[in-house]
């Protein structure tokens, strides 16, 4: 079973990667973005990581909805909305739970992953954080190390694809042989997630 207490250890090691990988996300982003979003990510999950490390833990969901929240306010571009939608979602599908399984764990992420889709009109190979979302939500059904091993397959997979949404959409063609940024932050809330359960 999964506390509150492993949610935040599951944000501050999100928050880790992503201070340890800020500057490769950059890169990735200068070539076929805006290049900010490994300064966007740093800056709203050490945001995250405040909040939830000045108050109780309480449930799942409740530490779920308080760093959508802070990723909302703090991150700027899309990024904030994608992720803060994401982490909200998935803790309001959570509820009141003082404890969730993997299982449901998984079914609210893939609530989350739905509001995401249809904030961002994207789908699965369009060439967004989708493409490592969506793999890692189904492996999560196997175990977490399967789940981030599917997300960082699925955030490689998008290099050889055009890019249908965002910003990198307006390169066309350009926008091949790239991975895209999104996916490579979203496939890092993976491997966040199998490190929390170590």
């Amino acid at each position: 079973m999964l506390d509150g207490g492993f949610v935040v250890r599951w944000l501050t090691a999100a928050a880790g990667l992503v201070e340890r990988e800020a500057e490769r996300l950059t890169e990735l982003d200068s070539a076929i973005g805006d290049a900010d979003h490994g300064a966007n990510m740093q800056r709203g999950f050490a945001a995250v990581v405040k909040t939830v490390d000045t108050r109780p833990p309480g449930t799942p969901g409740a530490v779920l909805i308080a760093a959508g929240r802070q990723l909302i306010s703090t991150v700027g571009g899309a990024s904030g909305p994608l992720y803060g939608t994401l982490l909200r979602r998935a803790g309001k599908s959570l509820g009141e739970a003082p404890q969730v399984t993997v299982g449901e764990l998984q079914t609210a992420l893939r609530a989350g992953v739905k509001s995401v889709q249809e904030l961002g009109g994207s789908a699965p190979g369009d060439k967004t954080m989708l493409d490592a979302l969506v793999p890692g939500v189904e492996a999560l059904a196997t175990s977490f190390e399967a789940a981030a091993g599917a997300a960082e397959q699925g955030a490689r997979d998008t290099v050889p694809m055009l890019a249908r949404k965002g910003r990198a959409s307006y390169l066309g063609e350009r926008s091949i042989g790239h991975q895209d940024p999104g996916a490579t932050s979203s496939a890092l809330l993976f491997a966040a997630l199998a490190e929390a359960a170590r």
